[in-house]
């Protein structure tokens, strides 16, 4: 993205949240997938496009509730366009699966028996560059043990892909939309980001990103300020007593986070930015779910691992 930037005729940038959606795309495809997609010519266009197409699709259907019978969308302008774009999305990922599965064969899966080691060295083996291990290699392996189909491996990738990039995209949008409003924070974002690369010789590791207290705060509070998905869904498994209103089983709930990061009984003066509301002493005097950026428990999001390593 740095390079990007520099190698830029521009000296703004007309469309933030596209900017950092193409980065994030190729960080997320390179994780998930063990892939770059600036290795992948045309068909990475094409790719990007479906993606960026996808997105728009599902939230005008999602406005549409006449739309949510498959045969009745399948029938619509948009019907026909979200299967164009669905069949690229599913034509790239098994490309990269069977490609990955042929590099497996070719080394004879010997990376694939190290899986929860560290491996980050470049080996050469039968003239095949050795990648890091990537979330398809486990999935991979799964199928190999006979747990998972390819569809099933699609399926994962797929979804992986979509919800590890947009989400961090909108995150990282906002993180510097409030720190460019706030030059005083930024200036010590910035230096504490410069001590530690400092102190790491210039390189940045993952021990190194877990040294970076301030920005962290900093990250939460923007995410606190304006969450990269505004509200969740979620179906009741049993029924649930509210004071005096009974919930029954079945029931779809709507939680509206943006409201519970900003309801004043949790937060004072909610509407400010204040990185320092994430001190530790602060958040264990905090409701546990007062705080919901990324959901919680099983079915909390992805982008969530991410966020801190993509903002640097």
């Amino acid at each position: 993205m740095v390079n990007t930037l520099k190698n830029s005729k521009s000296t703004t940038v007309d469309d933030l949240v596209h900017f950092i959606g193409h980065h994030t795309l190729n960080a997320i495809c390179e994780t998930a997938m063990g892939t770059s997609l600036q290795e992948m010519g045309e068909f990475q266009q094409q790719y990007r496009e479906a993606v960026h197409e996808m997105g728009k699709i599902f939230i005008y259907r999602l406005m549409r509730p006449w739309l949510t019978s498959e045969k009745i969308f399948a029938l619509t302008p948009m019907g026909k366009r979200h299967s164009k774009y669905l069949k690229i999305l599913h034509g790239f990922t098994e490309k990269v699966i069977a490609e990955r599965k042929q590099y497996h064969e070719n080394t004879n899966g010997q990376y694939l028996k190290q899986v929860g080691s560290n491996i980050d060295d470049d080996i050469e083996v039968t003239g095949i560059k050795k990648k890091r291990l990537a979330m398809l290699d486990l999935l991979i392996l799964a199928a190999q043990n006979n747990e998972m189909n390819d569809k099933d491996i699609r399926e994962e990738v797929d979804t992986f892909m979509f919800e590890g990039h947009d989400t961090v995209a909108m995150g990282l949008t906002f993180a510097i939309l409030v720190l460019a409003e706030h030059k005083d924070v930024q200036e010590l974002v910035r230096n504490e980001v410069s001590a530690v690369i400092d102190a790491n010789g210039g390189k940045l590791t993952m021990a190194a990103l877990n040294d970076m207290p301030y920005l962290e705060r900093c990250l939460k509070e923007s995410l606190r300020l304006y969450p990269s998905v505004p509200l969740i869904s979620r179906v009741l498994s049993e029924d649930v007593k509210i004071q005096s209103y009974l919930l029954p089983n079945g029931t779809v709930l709507h939680i509206n986070i943006v409201d519970i990061h900003r309801d004043p009984n949790f937060w004072s003066n909610p509407n400010e930015f204040d990185p320092d509301r994430f001190l530790p002493e602060k958040i264990q005097k905090r409701h546990p779910y007062s705080y919901l950026p990324f959901s919680a428990g099983p079915r909390n999001c992805i982008g969530n691992t991410q966020m801190s390593i993509l903002i640097i």
